[in-house]
């Protein structure tokens, strides 16, 4: 027998630090009020800047076009690159918000990271979003050469973006014989839109995102409930062989907990390697917002794509 460890201790309300729940209480101050838009002039939900580095392409695969957004590290020439899919539950963001965590990512591996310009809904509801991931990974896989000097490609993103690069990985195995991708960076999706146990418990209490705001997502891209265990739609429930290595981040706060504990076990269990990253009292987005835990768990997230993208 192989024991998997999973350290009960981060868990336990003492583990989480007074500096923790310090900024937890304060976060939950400034979302009961808000300044109006446009007068955010700090705090952890103020507009994040755009990055006079990026450029914006419109590329084309399998006869999608999709647009992307292209941040290449600082100095010297891109060894490869990191197809990067946003968050924003699938109904919000685009693929300049995340401009300084690309950036960061972007100059500590060497790779260039490519942000995709998915299709929200309700307008768009699944597959789309879907769709417009395959076409950029499609393409991606094969140009990354000829486009960033190199053959290296890792995968990742935050929440919707987590939820959107599992089946992307399943797709470019299934439908383009591709497996490619050296990691994978997961960080805080959803990976079962019927809805897992903490959906419930830890939406409850409100930070940043609730119970009744999950549920508004998923009726908005998955209006057809029947579809929700779908494998190609909730990734717990995909055939994982043959998948890279990689990394769960996720907060104990956070409403998605349980999906991540849970596809990190079925990712073990389908013979890949997997690391779990928990942090104690982080909500969802800690390492976007400034929380306490960002600095490690974004070190922790470009040590890990450096590391198995051979940088």
């Amino acid at each position: 027998m192989t024991a998997v460890p999973l350290d009960p201790s981060v868990f336990r309300p003492e583990a989480i630090s007074p500096e923790v729940r310090a900024f937890n209480e304060s976060f939950m101050k400034a979302m009961a009020s808000p300044p109006p838009p446009g007068q955010e002039r700090g705090g952890p939900m103020a507009p994040r800047p755009k990055s006079p580095r990026a450029t914006v392409r419109t590329v084309e695969a399998d006869g999608r076009k999709v647009e992307v957004r292209i941040l290449a590290p600082a100095s010297g020439s891109p060894r490869g690159a990191y197809l990067h899919l946003h968050g924003g539950g699938l109904i919000m963001g685009s693929a300049d918000q995340d401009d300084g965590l690309l950036e960061r990512t972007a100059d500590a591996t060497g790779l260039a990271a490519v942000s995709v310009e998915y299709r929200l809904a309700p307008a768009h509801p699944y597959p789309a979003a879907w769709d417009d991931a395959e076409a950029a990974a499609v393409w991606l896989a094969e140009n990354v050469k000829s486009e960033f000097g190199g053959e290296v490609l890792a995968i990742g993103g935050e929440s919707a973006g987590a939820t959107l690069a599992v089946p992307t990985l399943v797709r470019m195995r299934d439908r383009h014989g591709f497996t490619g991708f050296s990691a994978a960076n997961l960080s805080y999706g959803n990976y079962d839109t019927s809805g897992t146990p903490s959906n419930v418990w830890n939406g409850a209490m409100g930070y940043l995102i609730s119970t009744e705001m999950i549920r508004g997502c998923s009726d908005a891209y998955a209006p057809d409930a029947s579809r929700r265990k779908d494998p190609d739609m909730s990734a717990l429930y995909a055939d994982l062989r043959d998948m890279p290595p990689a990394l769960f981040s996720v907060g104990t706060y956070d409403p998605f907990l349980d999906d991540s504990l849970f596809l990190y076990a079925r990712w073990i269990a389908a013979g890949n390697e997997a690391e779990l990253a928990v942090y104690p009292g982080a909500p969802h987005a800690f390492n976007i917002l400034g929380h306490p835990h960002a600095k490690a768990a974004n070190a922790h997230i470009d040590a890990f794509l450096k590391a198995k993208t051979g940088g």
